[in-house]
């Protein structure tokens, strides 16, 4: 039975690379490409896939929006996040969003091809630094942080403003208007009970949430 494998990635040599690195290790899987969240969901929904590689900072909806909407309506279809960001900043957050591992872009590509051997066996695949983070988590309640309780797109929206970026910077970025990410900031504000955008930065920043 040939292999299907959806990429997600808006850099095409990303996509490349990883087509290449799959391909000796499944030389007969099939390969479907998407560049940003509109083309993954068309072809999420318009083929069957055995697995699906996501990036998690995609233009337009993030990745952990799209894959919210791919467990909604595919709950089985195993899903592994790529992200350039450590495990810190996205790891957990991709688990609790449905995610069936996480593979930072920095790793090798025998960890790459590990990862989905385990996906597609019906596990989960968690490294061994986010294992610890998980383990840590349980230990020292760290769902009670400010930031754990928004949305990903405050999230996004968040580490953005904690990097100093504009609003208008945001809106390009996001594919949305001023005006929405100015809503998502005065939310971000309420819920973390802060008051302005330079202890949004301090906080950001303390917790590690800016590259």
């Amino acid at each position: 039975m040939t292999l299907r494998i959806l990429l997600v990635d808006d850099h095409v040599v990303v996509r490349r690379g990883l087509r290449q690195i799959l391909a000796e290790e499944y030389p007969k899987a099939h390969f479907g490409e998407a560049s940003n969240g509109q083309e993954a969901l068309e072809l999420v929904f318009a083929k069957s896939w055995d697995i699906i590689l996501l990036d998690v900072s995609l233009p337009g909806p993030s990745g952990l929006d799209i894959l919210k909407d791919i467990r909604r309506h595919l709950p089985k279809t195993p899903v592994l996040v790529l992200s350039y960001h450590p495990e810190s900043v996205y790891g957990i957050r991709s688990l609790r969003s449905g995610a069936t591992g996480y593979v930072t872009k920095q790793s090798a590509h025998e960890v790459l091809v590990d990862a989905v051997k385990r996906v597609l066996a019906g596990r989960k695949y968690v490294s061994p630094a986010l294992a610890e983070m998980l383990a840590g988590d349980v230990e020292t309640d760290h769902g009670s942080r400010p930031h754990e309780s928004l949305s990903s797109r405050e999230f996004e929206i968040l580490r953005r403003l904690g990097a100093g970026k504009r609003l208008t910077e945001i809106a390009e970025e996001l594919s949305l208007s001023p005006k929405t990410v100015g809503t998502y900031r005065a939310r971000i504000l309420e819920k973390m009970r802060l008051k302005t955008n330079a202890q949004l930065m301090r906080y950001a920043i303390d917790q590690g949430l800016v590259d």
